[in-house]
């Protein structure tokens, strides 16, 4: 049975919950224990990288246990109906830090510590949850990129929420306040959509056998479908989390202007993102493959950074991150569409539904970009000279913090691009697949 359009939008409004605590923490949490509660960096960047292997491999046994999931209201739900509030507690928790790195970087590093592994465990549980409901709610490949379109409308709003306004909120409220407003709006977006997707029938799979969790991660891992799209999306979020790490870095040190601006830069490129969205979906969407669309886009986005390296004002970064903002638009349209489409070979494959597994091995390997730019940033801004103990950074701080912005991301995107070309699922494979599916539905009696 087909959705509802208020049972997709619902749904997409959801996905504020997931987007608002990842990106915030992605975009401002470095600059708030580093520039403005003074942690060194290379402590700073120690713990993103402990909490980044931490957060892989809790993500394949979150996806597994909510693959065997069995309740009143399935096997997602639970998930999100009781993790969203303690997940909400603890990011807000993140941003009331009582401790500054000069005097007491132990304790500050403690209270890091237990914010951000309570608040990604949690985090990963509600959106394993949330979106291995994508694929079992939404069947076909033309419901699929519809609710793809309105889940990143509403990502476009989750990413000014989350990215572009909590260093201008700052300077308005304070960091502690601006946490909890930012935690109260992921939480609310959450709860007021889980009744509509609790009115959604899935698959029918919550009441099948589900595979051991040995077969189950061989059969995953194998999966040369899976392999390619993973390892292309852990470039991408290599390439857009450094992105969105050194922006703020970026705008103070390099181009020289006040850290509130880069509220206004993202603004630019998720409004320009949001924009382009249409094009994406109607014409090049309609016109190609989800592969074919992620390949232009890894293409533009490569592109797309080079200005970066070259902007001296405000009028030049904006032009820049509106250009960024484009080829953004296809990543985010298809990089879900196109995991779903992997789901459904390897239900072909196994006669098993496995979206959990398949979300959490997702997660287990992107979620390692984040230890990749951890990395990246210990290493590479103190060799420019970045020292929080400074009250004024030395100039060659404004250099590192180009290379930051334009030389991973570059090369990110570059080997997604790499990766993307092996991936097998597409042309007459795709269509064998979905032709099985189909008959596999209908000797089901349509999923009911």
């Amino acid at each position: 049975m087909a959705t509802t359009n208020r049972q997709r939008w619902l749904y997409s409004i959801a996905n504020l919950g997931n987007v608002i605590p990842y990106q915030a923490v992605g975009a401002v949490i470095l600059f708030y224990y580093t520039d403005v509660k003074h942690l060194p960096a290379t402590w700073a960047s120690v713990v993103m990288t402990i909490y980044a292997f931490y957060n892989a491999f809790n993500n394949p046994l979150i996806g597994y246990f909510s693959d065997r999931t069995r309740s009143r209201w399935g096997r997602r739900i639970p998930y999100m109906l009781f993790g969203m509030l303690p997940e909400a507690f603890f990011f807000a928790f993140l941003f009331f830090a009582p401790f500054d790195g000069r005097q007491n970087p132990g304790a500050l590093v403690a209270w890091f510590s237990v914010g951000l592994f309570f608040w990604e465990g949690l985090g990963t549980a509600v959106s394993t949850g949330y979106y291995s409901l994508l694929p079992e709610m939404f069947k076909t490949y033309d419901e699929r990129t519809d609710v793809a379109a309105r889940m990143n409308i509403v990502q476009t709003v989750g990413l000014l929420l989350a990215t572009a306004l909590p260093s201008a909120m700052a300077g308005w409220v304070g960091w502690p306040m601006m946490g909890l407003c930012l935690a109260v709006v992921a939480a609310a977006a959450m709860y007021v959509a889980i009744p509509s997707m609790m009115g959604i029938k899935g698959d029918g799979a919550e009441h099948e056998e589900s595979l051991p969790l040995g077969p189950a991660l061989k059969a995953t891992l194998v999966n040369r479908s899976f392999l390619t799209v993973t390892i292309a999306q852990t470039m991408r979020f290599f390439a857009t989390g450094t992105l969105t790490t050194g922006m703020i870095f970026f705008v103070k040190y390099a181009v020289g202007l006040d850290p509130g601006t880069t509220s206004v830069v993202l603004a630019t490129a998720f409004v320009a993102a949001g924009l382009a969205m249409w094009p994406w979906r109607m014409i090049l969407g309609r016109r190609y493959c989800a592969r074919t669309n992620l390949l232009i886009a890894y293409s533009l986005t490569a592109v797309a950074v080079v200005p970066l390296a070259f902007v001296k004002d405000f009028v030049g970064l904006i032009l820049a991150s509106a250009f960024v903002g484009v080829a953004l638009a296809g990543l985010i349209l298809m990089g879900d569409v196109i995991l779903a489409e992997v789901i459904d070979e390897d239900e072909v494959k196994t006669g098993k539904r496995r979206a959990g597994m398949y979300f959490g091995m997702n997660s287990l390997i992107t979620t390692l970009s984040s230890a990749l730019v951890s990395v990246v940033f210990g290493l590479l801004l103190p060799a420019y000279g970045y020292n929080t103990a400074l009250d004024v950074q030395p100039v060659s701080v404004g250099t590192g913090f180009r290379i930051f912005l334009t030389v991973p991301p570059a090369i990110g995107s570059l080997l997604a691009l790499l990766s993307l070309l092996c991936y097998p699922l597409h042309g007459e494979r795709l269509e064998n697949v979905k032709a099985a599916l189909a008959q596999k539905r209908a000797a089901e009696g349509g999923g009911a």
